[in-house]
């Protein structure tokens, strides 16, 4: 994902969508989650959102597995190691979801869901889950895994019955000696407590002495015998424990490819459930994908906001519109529109599902671009309008034409007037490329580009001016306002400074209570962006030979042809021809006083070879000699 594109907080998104999934591995793979740039993958993830979350309607959430740790316990068994009970009951586990998420499949298939196919893949490991859960539980293994080890423990039952027989007999009779009548354990040695002053007089061994160093705690020699017994019990109860694990660990290694087959597929179901429950979390739907210019938005909200608080959104740009300007007020919406159409068609062309209504159409894009918010940047000493340039370069150096970009309050942080200018330029060069793109501004004069400008289409947020509030409602085909100056006057702002900040912006003075943001004076201190259509004939602009300056990188080059009907001025540049704008170079020496009347430009145009074939057709005709064209040299 283009790091421009966490603007959009498609980040966020893949976060929450994360919390849906189960195992760790499905986790870490939707946090990786870009769009795709192929239709076919694109058009495969939504169908396969689609067919999960209609599983999911009908059949409840999937008896999917947690999966924790059995990476590791997999491999751990590979190498010949012995696992612990715990670390085979996760293993008996998965193979239980395993066997439930088959009968789960086979329920979707029923419903002619494709996903639920994989059911048929999802090897059954029953076998080795009865094996397990019949010899151990999470703590221990059962009496029953072996007869060794069920006989060994009713031994280890009777002496331990019999040895607390003595110490009880013993606490009666020598009590005299004990700091506390109860039989407690030490180091795997039944023991008493035994006052230090009486130890010479009680017999027995010290196992232990307290914290204080007051009490022993005493082995009495009427146990000892059967304690040492007690203690080869204990041994051999150990080899008999480990040899049963050894065994279930050596089942399991049997099963390897079985489970690690099962757990590919389980990570995969997980994914795409964790995408069907997030759409049924967020009331989503599919949308259609296609690789065409068109994006059509039916009451889209933005998924991180409450359906309640939310105001859908109602959105088109169709094939013939390049470019969106939106206008309105602060915190009329606008940057939310902006989010919510780039955040929604990221989400699509990753195969989510979005919030919105039936018949929505996202169009497919190589590339999402943003610049959102404030830009500034203090531990690079960057301001707002630098932290903004810095994005806007970055992006214009990565954008094609298959791009979606959307830039915020474009050229704000700085001059209005040099902001301006850089706002159209940058407006022209987006269109120039051909990528689609989303614009909020302030500037009256980028409006107007909107509105001058084939491509490019004019909207704008509406606002209630009785009431002072925005209705977070996108109005394509219109123009809006800042309002500033209808806000200031409900306000209460007094009537001359209205009518002096009415004549710094526009140029007239107008009374208190005709102040409107509706309807502009006739004229303006502030340039209009488009001057009134004149009858210049572009091809008179330039002559053959004129030494022109190329504005974009301040390289000189000469005429080669001078503007057509569109504008378009052919210039050789490094003894390459290359074509642009008229407004985008200007004269820096015009032929006339460079060149003799009557002088021969293809000295300058044409190549040696060019020449040389002209000499030899002029006198001869030869068929093995050719000219190179015009069509043939640049493009």
């Amino acid at each position: 994902m283009n790091h421009l594109s966490q603007a959009l907080e498609f980040d966020k998104i893949l976060e929450t969508l994360s919390s849906f999934a189960l195992s760790e591995k499905a986790k870490e793979e939707i946090r990786r989650l870009t769009p795709s740039l192929s239709e076919t993958t694109c058009h495969r993830m939504m169908a396969e959102t689609t067919s999960a979350r209609t599983i999911l309607n009908a059949c409840g959430a999937p008896p999917l597995p947690l999966m924790e740790n059995l990476t590791e316990i997999l491999h751990q068994c590979e190498r010949g190691a012995m696992l612990t009970p715990s670390d085979l009951i996760r293993v008996a586990t998965f193979c239980a979801s395993s066997k439930r998420m088959i009968s789960y499949l086979k329920r979707g298939e029923s419903l002619g869901e494709a996903i639920a196919t994989f059911g048929r893949n999802l090897e059954d490991v029953s076998l080795l889950q009865e094996e397990i859960e019949s010899s151990v539980n999470e703590d221990k293994v059962y009496d029953e895994a072996s007869s060794l080890l069920r006989n060994v423990r009713r031994k280890q039952e009777h002496l331990e019955s019999q040895i607390k027989d003595k110490l009880a007999h013993i606490l009666k009779s020598r009590k005299e000696y004990l700091a506390d009548a109860v039989i407690t354990k030490r180091n795997g040695h039944y023991v008493l407590p035994v006052k230090r002053n009486c130890q010479g007089q009680f017999g027995g061994s010290v196992i232990e002495v307290s914290g204080k160093g007051s009490t022993v705690f005493m082995e009495p020699t009427a146990i000892s015998n059967l304690q040492a017994q007690l203690t080869d019990l204990s041994i051999e109860e150990d080899g008999e424990v480990r040899r049963i694990l050894y065994t279930l660990s050596a089942s399991v290694s049997e099963f390897l490819h079985e489970l690690r087959n099962n757990m590919e597929i389980l990570e995969l179901l997980d994914v795409l459930f964790a995408k069907a429950k997030y759409s049924q979390a967020l009331g989503a739907r599919a949308v259609t994908l296609h690789t065409k210019r068109h994006i059509e938005i039916h009451k889209g909200r933005h998924p991180m906001l409450s359906p309640e608080e939310c105001v859908p959104l109602d959105f088109v740009m169709d094939e013939n519109t390049r470019g969106i300007i939106i206008t309105g007020p602060n915190t009329g919406g606008k940057t939310v529109t902006l989010k919510t159409v780039g955040l929604l068609s990221m989400m699509a062309q990753s195969g989510l599902h979005i919030p919105c209504d039936e018949g929505s159409v996202i169009a497919l894009h190589d590339g999402y671009f943003c610049d959102i918010g404030d830009s500034q940047n203090i531990t690079q000493n960057l301001s707002t309008f630098s932290g903004h340039i810095t994005t806007v370069i970055e992006i214009l150096q990565n954008t094609s034409r298959d791009s979606l970009v959307i830039l915020d309050e474009l050229g704000s942080g700085t001059d209005p007037t040099e902001g301006m200018g850089i706002a159209i330029a940058v407006l022209e060069e987006l269109k120039a490329r051909g990528c689609q793109f989303l614009v909020t501004t302030h500037y009256p004069q980028v409006k107007t580009f909107a509105e001058e400008t084939d491509g490019i289409q004019s909207a704008s947020m509406a606002f209630d001016r009785e009431s002072l509030k925005p209705l977070y409602r996108l109005e394509l085909g219109k123009s809006g306002e800042s309002c500033a100056l209808h806000i200031a006057k409900t306000l209460g702002l007094s009537s001359h400074l209205l009518s002096r900040a009415n004549e710094v912006v526009y140029g007239t003075k107008q009374e208190h209570a005709s102040i409107s943001s509706t309807t502009l004076p006739p004229t303006s201190k502030l340039q209009r962006y488009v001057e009134p259509k004149k009858t210049t004939d572009l091809s008179k602009k330039f002559t053959m030979g004129d030494s022109v300056i190329i504005l974009a990188t301040n390289e000189t080059g000469i005429v080669y042809r001078p503007a057509d009907d569109k504008g378009d001025v052919v210039v050789q540049v490094k003894g390459e021809k290359k074509r642009f704008k008229h407004n985008r170079i200007k004269l820096h020496v015009s032929a006339a006083e460079l060149y003799p009347p009557d002088y021969d430009f293809s000295i300058i145009f044409d190549s040696v070879e060019n020449r040389k074939a002209r000499r030899i057709l002029g006198k001869r005709y030869d068929p093995s000699v050719s000219i190179t064209t015009e069509a043939d040299e640049f493009s």
